[in-house]
């Protein structure tokens, strides 16, 4: 397939080629085990930063390798192929944590925390959403009281990915008036006396830990402020784009996967004297899968060379992180009916995926706040 595109090149196909045997070799095998256990073992980040999945997009001088957003494309698509979103959610936790730190972060943060995290030494999570809003950001409730030296944080936040394993928090704190302008960044880190974690269960994403987090009276450091106090909405919203078209393209890789699992069991499945896929209907079903599969992927690749050359389409961004989010739930509703009985089975790839579908629909700004934001961006207004 990257052979026939301009957007990748034979270093692409190479990092492909490593990815793909790195998820048949250590993540698939294990997935069932790891969503009974509810987790997966930390030395999975090691081995995924030797072969430069947690590197990607991050500065060399401190632990990345610079690559590409198309190499970020395919790390997505091929962790993909494991089948459980609760993985890449963790191992990758970092990409949404992280970047803060490294835009507007002091040296001596960025020196303390990105080369471990960059190693799959430490672990890196972000704390935005809060139980009285979600994607409600510039009106967040956590409080940050400056005194003396030390920040006092009181609060909490929820949904929280990598909540319980994490050793660095990037945390969203109100040191301001309301609004946008009073929201600050601090970094916060495991074992601070007042902060604790509870873990939550889920519906899907079962191997990714996730948590709601406490703040009881909190002293953070002043030199844990990330970037400029009151500047940190900023900061939070810079890193939008590239973690929209990450989530859109997890969200297409699981569709094919959906595909490729449909296509696999039509073959074999055998009724009404044949097999499954000697039904036009089946065919039909498998078609339009792969329609909204590639029309989605030209869209998410179209955009991610725009942004590459410097474009910032944040409207376009948007709508593509509902089609893709709607071609998953569309992909993996199909698969499961094509499966039939088997595919509301635990253990199965599908019923996997389909329990999926609306986190991916929530996380990274919700469907409804994709379509107005992208609505306004575009200029769809009085």
């Amino acid at each position: 397939m990257s052979r026939s595109s301009p957007f990748y090149t034979p270093e692409h196909d190479a990092f492909r080629e490593a990815v793909r045997r790195f998820v048949a070799r250590e993540i698939t095998p294990h997935v069932e085990a790891w969503e009974a256990e509810g987790s997966f073992p930390r030395e999975l980040y090691r081995k995924a930063a030797e072969l430069g999945i947690l590197g990607l997009g991050f500065p060399t001088d401190h632990g990345g390798n610079d690559g590409d957003l198309f190499m970020t494309i395919i790390a997505a698509q091929e962790l993909a192929r494991c089948g459980a979103g609760g993985v890449l959610a963790s191992l990758l936790s970092h990409t949404i944590g992280c970047p803060p730190i490294v835009n507007v972060g002091s040296e001596a943060i960025k020196r303390r925390v990105l080369p471990p995290v960059m190693r799959g030494e430490k672990i890196s999570a972000l704390g935005i959403t809060e139980p009285s809003g979600g994607s409600d950001v510039a009106n967040l409730r956590t409080t940050a009281r400056r005194e003396g030296d030390h920040y006092i944080v009181s609060g909490s936040k929820t949904f929280i990915t990598s909540g319980i394993r994490a050793d660095f928090y990037t945390v969203a704190v109100r040191t301001g008036g309301p609004g946008p302008a009073g929201v600050s960044l601090l970094l916060l880190e495991k074992g601070m006396p007042g902060f604790t974690q509870t873990p939550l269960s889920k519906m899907g994403w079962l191997c990714s830990d996730t948590a709601t987090l406490h703040f009881d009276g909190v002293r953070v450091p002043a030199g844990n402020l990330v970037g400029v106090e009151n500047e940190g909405f900023k900061a939070i919203m810079q890193n939008f784009n590239r973690e929209r078209i990450f989530l859109a393209a997890g969200a297409n890789g699981f569709a094919r996967v959906c595909l490729d699992e449909a296509l696999t069991w039509a073959r074999q499945r055998e009724m009404f004297g044949g097999k499954l896929i000697d039904q036009q209907v089946t065919r039909h079903k498998l078609a339009d899968m792969a329609m909204r599969i590639e029309a989605t992927q030209a869209m998410l690749e179209s955009l991610a060379w725009r942004v590459e050359n410097g474009d910032r389409p944040v409207g376009e961004i948007c709508l593509l992180k509902n089609q893709a989010t709607q071609t998953l739930a569309h992909c993996a509703s199909e698969a499961v009916q094509m499966h039939g009985g088997a595919g509301f089975i635990r253990g199965v790839t599908v019923e996997r995926i389909y329990r999926e579908v609306k986190v991916n629909a929530i996380g990274g700004g919700a469907e409804e706040v994709m379509r107005d934001l992208a609505a306004r961006q575009l200029g769809f207004h009085a």
